[in-house]
């Protein structure tokens, strides 16, 4: 990559600077806290979630599929508190990451999957948009990884080619994508590999 290329930094959240929204371990931590039949809700919840991640159905429509179907012993609202509970930072990465946005001289922009009021909590709980410049968010742009069309829209709206981008994900199907589009991109494995790759980009790079 020409150091003078390098223009664009994509990242996904779950995973990498907070913990995954609504993952599988959350669900069954939901399961036996309100005596649910987890084999029962997690195949509802495969079935519906993709929809609720394209922002195409509301969190209480999600709701009404995966939970809420039968008569509960529980609250609506217990329940949606519950889950805007299972969003934690994690360790070093994004605190890591606010400080060193502020002269690092890269756009940052977020490529992740994330039904629509899971996201704007986490970017208001944990103060996002100190490390983000723009959010190419699922439930927003109604694409979701692993098309790599989300993909190709972030780059259509960052104005940037393959060549300009680095892509980080947790995930290595969805490194994969990237690479496929031309984008040069990373696993994260840990808070000082990534920030190690950052900082090497950051002085290669011809903005200082």
């Amino acid at each position: 990559m020409d150091k003078q290329d390098l223009r664009i930094l994509f990242f996904d959240i779950g995973g990498i600077l907070l913990s995954n929204g609504w993952g599988h371990e959350s669900r069954a931590t939901a399961a036996e806290k309100f005596g649910l039949d987890y084999d029962e809700i997690n195949a509802l919840h495969n079935f519906i979630f993709n929809v609720y991640e394209i922002g195409h159905i509301s969190l209480d429509d999600y709701l009404d599929t995966v939970i809420f179907h039968k008569p509960r012993n529980f609250p609506r609202q217990d329940f949606k508190e519950f889950i805007y509970a299972q969003s934690v930072e994690l360790p070093d990465m994004l605190a890591w990451l606010k400080e060193w946005k502020k002269d690092c001289g890269f756009r940052i922009i977020s490529i992740n999957n994330e039904g629509k009021e899971l996201n704007d909590y986490r970017v208001e709980k944990f103060q996002l948009h100190k490390c983000f410049d723009a959010f190419i968010s699922s439930c927003e742009v109604k694409l979701r990884k692993p098309d790599p069309a989300i993909f190709k829209l972030a780059m259509g709206i960052a104005q940037a080619t393959p060549a300009q981008c680095v892509y980080f994900d947790d995930r290595i199907m969805f490194v994969k994508i990237a690479e496929n589009l031309g984008i040069k991109a990373f696993q994260h494995t840990s808070f000082e590999s990534t920030k190690e790759i950052l900082l090497n980009l950051q002085q290669s790079s011809s903005l200082f």
